[in-house]
């Protein structure tokens, strides 16, 4: 089985694309049984300092959404104060899911982007994050609690954060790293912000979604 890593924040819109299309490509390519996601934390909450932005997202998930609709994207529709401030949870319940397997982590994790951007979910809520689990097949809900009880993957989160920061290779939320050596980060997108992020809106210059198409060719070949 063929490991790819990828840094990323589950509240990033850029990196749910990216991992949205590395899924939907990888099953096109019939790669499912060969090629997985090894997920890595990179909390912007603990880059930037600060809670996951609101504001931001609000007007990022429109221009996102419009390269990937089949997502289900959706603009928040709960209450504010359901809005969730953190995804150190859940970043920790993907960690924590590894000691079942790769393939529990990763299906928690998009399952996890999903109830985020599609179903507005409050993702930093215990509950929210094990009603993910369990409504997800690949993972053992029981043991994922257990284990986010535990704080077993607590300190995988800090500790990669650390490591992605302290060593400079780690770009931002998306970043891939392929066996090969290669990277990318944001995957097939350019685009820039028009105005002050946060109070102009970003812009797609260059968008190719089907940029994992030929890195995935190669890692199989």
């Amino acid at each position: 089985m063929q490991q790819i890593v990828v840094w990323s924040d589950l509240a990033c819109p850029w990196a749910t694309l990216a991992v949205h299309r590395f899924h939907r490509e990888r099953s096109r390519l019939a790669l499912d049984e060969r090629v997985v996601l090894d997920h890595r934390a990179f909390p912007l909450e603990l880059v930037n300092g600060r809670c996951t932005p609101k504001r931001i997202l609000a007007v990022e998930v429109p221009v996102v959404g419009a390269l990937a609709p089949e997502f289900g994207w959706q603009v928040w529709q709960a209450p504010d104060s359901e809005w969730p401030v953190t995804t150190l949870p859940a970043l920790e319940a993907v960690q924590a899911a590894k000691e079942q397997s790769l393939e529990a982590s990763e299906a928690l994790d998009l399952a996890l982007r999903r109830a985020l951007f599609a179903e507005s979910r409050c993702i930093s809520m215990r509950h929210v994050v094990l009603d993910v689990a369990a409504m997800t097949p690949e993972v053992d809900s029981d043991a994922l609690a257990k284990a986010l009880d535990n704080g077993t993957a607590r300190h995988a989160v800090v500790e990669q954060w650390r490591e992605a920061v302290d060593s400079a290779s780690v770009k931002g939320s998306p970043h891939f790293f392929l066996p090969d050596g290669t990277d990318v980060a944001n995957p097939g997108i350019t685009m820039h912000w028009e105005g002050e992020q946060g109070q102009g809106f970003p812009v797609v210059d260059a968008d190719d979604p089907a940029i994992f198409e030929e890195p995935l060719r190669d890692q199989c070949s």
